[in-house]
């Protein structure tokens, strides 16, 4: 639903833009300053170190955070998170704003910008209710440096680059960084070198008086060097930006090379939107694109191109095969869906289609797809050449998928077991708790 104006009968020319929940959003005490509503209307959510007073509401059963702000900077950073959302930037969604706001003596009181919380996100300092350790610290850093990269790939220029300015989710062992004020962002077809170069130098001053902060608060193991874990930002940043941005040339010969490099940009924690091959005199030029994708994106594509179900992962991985497979120059021309049509019938089908019948309950279909990706791969690497279909399919039946554990079967036999452990919490790899 697209955010409209709601003007509130009787107070005083108060405005509300939201794109949801406006009605229930009016009955807030908006004639109060932000940091004196009543306990009985906040949610005790842990907040970080801002410049501005934050509260968080629950709202039709959201939980809603309101910053209070000047108006000229609410409504900017609205539609700027607006604009990162449509690009697919991991931030906050943006809710709405309200204008218009007076006490209960006339006096003006400042703008509010409501954006909605992100679950299970937690501010830096929230992280830490105990020493942590350098691990957790780069780990934390490493997060940050993936999202600046998304920024920066995407044009847009911060300008106030720090944790305090970001959320983090758990993602397996590592976290996720999310923005979470765009206040002072600026939006570009694309940025210069110049540009990028401020945020880091930011991001540095910035990271490594954070990391003093918590050092100080007996928060961080006093080994820790705060101005080396500030560098690591720098660092990981340089490395995933030239390996993201750079152009490789291969010969027609050298297609496992495309997919050594598609994999490198995967574990790195990007997506390979596109790729866009061109001939010339000296070879074959292969220009990676990276894109940033919402969850289920793969699953969802892959879906509709083949009709093949898969999970997100192994979506992501027949998608680099199939984009790979289109971008050939035998079947340069073909449109999206007739590549995809061909490559399940000459691809796919082709290698579950030699799985013996006593095989096929060892894997779901997309999983065997997916290692047999993985056996072709290591073979061409190792021989320096492109294995054939049929010759890593053999290859992969006979020494690989032969030696798997058979899990239809060990799923149902679990099942069908009592276990003692229902609710049972796992420890956490890193010793830290949500």
């Amino acid at each position: 639903m697209s955010a409209a104006p709601l003007r509130t009968p009787g107070a005083g020319g108060l405005s509300i833009t939201a794109a949801a929940h406006a009605e229930d959003l009016a009955e807030l005490p908006w004639d109060q300053p932000l940091a004196e509503w009543p306990v009985q209307k906040l949610v005790g959510l842990p907040r970080g170190i801002s410049r501005h007073v934050v509260r968080f509401v629950e709202i039709s059963g959201a939980i809603v955070a309101v910053k209070e702000t000047r108006e000229h900077l609410a409504v900017r950073e609205y539609y700027m998170l607006k604009d990162l959302v449509r690009l697919d930037v991991p931030c906050v969604r943006p809710l709405g704003f309200v204008r218009g706001r007076r006490d209960r003596d006339g006096n003006p009181l400042d703008c509010a910008l409501l954006t909605t919380h992100l679950r299970f996100s937690l501010p830096y300092r929230a992280l830490f209710t105990r020493s942590m350790d350098s691990g957790t610290a780069a780990r934390l850093v490493d997060a940050l440096a993936v999202l600046l990269v998304r920024l920066h790939l995407v044009g847009f220029f911060w300008g106030d680059v720090s944790l305090s300015n970001t959320l983090f989710t758990r993602d397996a062992e590592a976290f996720q960084a999310f923005l979470v004020d765009a206040e002072t962002g600026e939006l570009h077809e694309e940025l210069t070198d110049g540009q990028r170069e401020h945020d880091l130098t930011l991001a540095h001053t910035n990271i490594a008086g954070e990391f003093m902060d918590l050092q100080a608060g007996g928060l961080i193991d006093p080994h820790v060097d705060p101005l080396g874990v500030s560098e690591r930002l720098r660092e990981r940043y340089t490395e995933l930006w030239q390996e993201i941005t750079r152009t490789e040339t291969f010969s027609t010969a050298e297609r496992w090379r495309v997919d050594e490099r598609v994999r490198r940009l995967n574990e790195l924690g990007f997506d390979v939107g596109e790729i866009a091959v061109t001939t010339d005199i000296d070879g074959v030029t292969a220009h990676l694109e990276p894109k940033v994708v919402a969850p289920g994106h793969h699953v969802r594509r892959l879906k509709r191109l083949t009709g093949v179900d898969a999970k997100e992962n192994q979506a992501r991985r027949l998608l680099n095969d199939l984009d790979q497979y289109r971008t050939s120059l035998e079947y340069e021309g073909l449109s999206e869906e007739e590549a995809a049509a061909r490559w399940k019938r000459e691809v796919f089908d082709v290698v579950l289609g030699a799985v013996p019948a006593d095989l096929s309950g060892k894997l779901e279909p997309a999983q065997i797809f997916h290692e047999f990706l993985d056996h072709r791969w290591l073979r061409s690497e190792a021989e320096q050449r492109d294995v054939p279909l049929q010759e890593a399919t053999a290859s992969y039946i006979a020494e690989v998928l032969r030696h798997r554990r058979d899990e239809a079967s060990y799923i149902r036999a679990v099942d069908e077991q009592d276990s003692d452990t229902a609710g049972f919490y796992p420890p956490d790899p890193q010793g830290e708790h949500p």
